[in-house]
Parts: structure tokens; C-alpha cells; sequence
């Protein structure tokens, strides 16, 4: 019951930090169905392109031996180690393409489905997995119910696949066992490969509604509830490391939005190198003249070759600079003090854009 209410006051999408531990923890979507569609894959190529060939190689060694026993010599334990060696190969040459190929059908249905990750948690024992109790809750919890669904489909569709295709090549069936082993390996093939298709279009069918299951129930469980969501932010935010990175990237965005208004002021005054403040007067747009960006250092030499670089005058002015630069914020106008200076810059400013005017 308290497990239900406590689903129930989950309503809050995982965030991504609990979506990264979980992974990390080993905790990951995956269905166990897709690599089975894939190992029935592989085996369905094995035995259409590999199967085949290595079968009849290991049936004519066989049928040789039966036959024309006079011609293997069999006399001492070289003989015998060499009849085995034979038919090891040829049992290897048969049964190596098929281990190949489950190993990377295998691989790559995992690979979908996730990156692999090395995660200690996995393979380290976990003794609450022995209790009886805990057990019989997890035999009846909706995914013991769906994995005891998925099992009785297979057998299922299995079953009645069996029946039907060994039903319909019944007396085909009984007289290639009486036939040419040739014969008999064509006949088998034709009857797995029926078995094999049915069966693949089944697990295919189970591997992608188990694919999209595993991924809705594993989400659903990975829900948080809105005081969850509270202490997770309030964790976040008290971290210094965080809290430094927010500060970093805030004043890192500050920096470049600032930056994008140099090009619009009017003029800049300099210390000359260690500070700088963009000033932008416009009549009706503000009362007195604003500072559109500011800095020092690296920041203020920034200021500088932007102003440059769009023909911004530059006036050298170290106490003008310096004391602007402490009182006045961003998008903030200049106090009545520095009136007088700033206006004789400006006036400056109008009277060099004056003169250029004729030669425009």
C-alpha cells in the first residue's frame, strides 16, 4: 500500500542528475528480449549461409569413416589422435561461425540498446537479493508478472509452431530419415528454416514491445516527487563546485551580452589599459549618457579593440575611467558629478563627426 502511495506522489520527471547516478549505478534500461531476437538472427543466418556447407564437410567425413573403414588406419594411437583431430575440425570449421556470430549479435543488441560501463556496484554481492521475502515481492511485482507473460509466449508460440510445421512434413519428415543423409540434411534445413522464421517474427515482435516497456517502466520508476525535486536542487545549489560553475557561466554570459553593445556607444574612456567604460548618449533616449560596458584587464582591452574595430572614438582619462568604473553599473546612466567631463567628450565627439561629415 505505501508502495502505490509513494508511486502515486512521484509526479515529477527525473532529473537529469538522477538519470546520470542511476546510470552510473549500474541502474539502466534494458530488455532482455532484444538480445534473445538477436541471437535467433544469428542463428537463423548460421543456418541459411554457414550451416550448410559445414554440415555436409562433417557428413561426408562421417560417411567415408562408415563406409570405407579399410582406408583410415587404426592401428596405433598416432592413427587415433589423427581420426580425431579430423573430426574436431571439421566439428570446429562447423560450429565456429556460429559462435561468431552470437557473439557479435550479442554485442550489438546491447550496444542499442546502451554504452557498456564498467560499474563495481553490479558484481558486488548484494544479500538483500537472498531475502525469501523480498524475493516473493519481486516474483509478483508487475515486471515478475510481465517477465512470466513473456516466458509463456515464447513457450507458446514455440509449441504451436512445432506442431504445425512438424504436422504439415510429417511423412516428408519420416522418409528423409530412411533417405540420403545429403537428402535428410536438405530436409531438416527446410523444416528449421520454416521453424526459425515463425520464431523470429515472434521474439521480433516481443523484442520491440519489451524494448519500449522496459524503457516506459524504468522511467516511471526513476519519477521523483516534488520535495525530492526541492532537496535535489537545494543539494545542487549549496555545493561550492556548483555554485562557483553557475557564478562562472552567469558572468561568462554577462560578459558576451555586454560586449555585444560596444558597437553601440557613442565613446569609451580608458585608464588607458587597466580600465575601460563604454558610454552611449543618444538625445530622447535616455537623460544623460549610459554606460553600456565596462571592464578591467583583459576585459577592458576586449572593450578597446572592439571599439576599434567599429571606429569608436577612445579617450584616455585614468581618474575619469577609474571612478566611472567603480560607480556606475552596466546599463546604468552616469550621476550628475561627471557631467561636465563626459559632456566635453562628447562634445568632442560631435564636433570630429562634424567635420567629417563633408568627406563622406
Amino acid at each position: 500500500m505505501s508502495d502505490d502511495q509513494d508511486k502515486d506522489s512521484k509526479t515529477e520527471d527525473p532529473t537529469e542528475k538522477k538519470i546520470r547516478d542511476a546510470m552510473a549505478e549500474g541502474n539502466i534500461p534494458s530488455s532482455r528480449e532484444v538480445p534473445i531476437f538477436a541471437s535467433s538472427l544469428a542463428f537463423y543466418i548460421y543456418l541459411v549461409f554457414f550451416l550448410p556447407d559445414g554440415a555436409a564437410r562433417m557428413a561426408e567425413t562421417l560417411r567415408d569413416l562408415l563406409e570405407q573403414p579399410d582406408q583410415w588406419r587404426l592401428q596405433t594411437a598416432n592413427d587415433l589422435v589423427s581420426l580425431f583431430v579430423r573430426l574436431m575440425w571439421d566439428a570446429s570449421a562447423m560450429l565456429l561461425p556460429v559462435a561468431v556470430l552470437f557473439i557479435i549479435f550479442g554485442l550489438g543488441s546491447n550496444f542499442a540498446q546502451h554504452m557498456p560501463e564498467f560499474v563495481l556496484k553490479r558484481i558486488t554481492p548484494q544479500f538483500d537479493r537472498i531475502s525469501p521475502v523480498k524475493g516473493w515481492k519481486r516474483l509478483f511485482s508487475v515486471a515478475g508478472l510481465v517477465e512470466f507473460g513473456k516466458s509463456m509466449f515464447k513457450i507458446i508460440v514455440v509449441s504451436i509452431v512445432m506442431v504445425l510445421v512438424l504436422r504439415a512434413d510429417y511423412f516428408r519428415s519420416l522418409d528423409a530419415l530412411f533417405s540420403d543423409p545429403q537428402v535428410m540434411l536438405v530436409e531438416m534445413m527446410v523444416i528449421m528454416k520454416k521453424i526459425m522464421i515463425v520464431i523470429l517474427f515472434a521474439t521480433g515482435i516481443l523484442a520491440v514491445v519489451d524494448y519500449m516497456w522496459t524503457r516506459h517502466h524504468w522511467y516511471s520508476n526513476m519519477r521523483m516527487t516534488k520535495q525530492e525535486v526541492k532537496d535535489e536542487f537545494k543539494q545542487s545549489q549549496g555545493d561550492p563546485i556548483i555554485k562557483a560553475r553557475i557564478r562562472s557561466i552567469g558572468r561568462d554570459r554577462a560578459r558576451r551580452r555586454m560586449m555585444t553593445n560596444v558597437p553601440r556607444a557613442t565613446l569609451v574612456i580608458t585608464n588607458p589599459t587597466h580600465y575601460a567604460v563604454a558610454l552611449r548618449y543618444a538625445q530622447g533616449e535616455s537623460e544623460a549618457p549610459m554606460v553600456v560596458a565596462k571592464g578591467q584587464d583583459l576585459v577592458a582591452l576586449k572593450i578597446r579593440e572592439v571599439a576599434q574595430q567599429h571606429n569608436i572614438p577612445i579617450f584616455e582619462d585614468a581618474p575619469l575611467a577609474r571612478s566611472m568604473f567603480a560607480q556606475v553599473t552596466v546599463d546604468g546612466v552616469i550621476p550628475p558629478p561627471f557631467y561636465k567631463a563626459v559632456a566635453e567628450l562628447i562634445h568632442r565627439v560631435y564636433a570630429s563627426r562634424a567635420k567629417r561629415g563633408p568627406r563622406r
